[in-house]
């Protein structure tokens, strides 16, 4: 009798992209927290969202996690013992996932990445809406993505100035309520 196994998250993040047929030559050197962002925010914005009416500085990116780049620290640390590894090390900073988003979409707005204890819907929410109300920003992709040995979150949101039809009020408790119904 065969147990199914659960892949392994490398394995789970290739998976997702051959599903969603995504061309990204750069995707398959990332550490695994890039790839998870990169993967939540491709998936975001494939239905609906039209970069086109933003200028690239325009849109940002604010981004937090608990173990900010651990779990790629940990793995460049091992390498240490024999040869350090340059590929490794470029992703020993949490903020690399935010240029991975930014470099794929041509995003240069604002960008910021913070390390909380856990998701802080109230700190997204002043921080994006400050920067969005002060025409800073027209557009940004905010939430948690966290990464460390098998455990794994991706929450990101979508905040443009201008309302859509099916938008949902950007506020603390609609965060909190969205990010539960991901993690519950």
């Amino acid at each position: 009798m065969f147990e199914e196994k659960e892949p392994e998250l490398p394995e789970f993040l290739v998976a997702i992209y051959r599903h969603f047929e995504l061309q990204y030559p750069k995707f398959h050197k990332m550490d695994n927290l890039s790839k998870l962002g990169w993967l939540a925010n491709e998936i975001l914005l494939q239905n609906g969202f039209d970069k086109e009416k933003y200028k690239p500085e325009d849109v940002g990116i604010v981004l937090s996690n608990a173990n900010a780049s651990l779990d790629t620290d940990i793995k460049y640390y091992e390498t240490t013992n024999t040869m350090a590894s340059p590929a490794l090390f470029v992703y020993t900073l949490p903020n690399i996932v935010i240029g991975e988003m930014a470099i794929r979409h041509h995003f240069k707005g604002e960008n910021a990445f913070f390390i909380f204890e856990c998701f802080d819907a109230g700190f997204i929410e002043q921080y994006v809406s400050n920067m969005i109300n002060n025409n800073i920003l027209q557009c940004c992709i905010c939430g948690w993505v966290d990464v460390l040995d098998k455990n794994y979150n991706a929450t990101l949101f979508l905040i443009e100035q201008e309302k859509s039809a099916n938008s949902v009020n950007f506020t603390k408790e609609n965060l909190t309520k969205i990010h539960q119904l991901q993690n519950g």
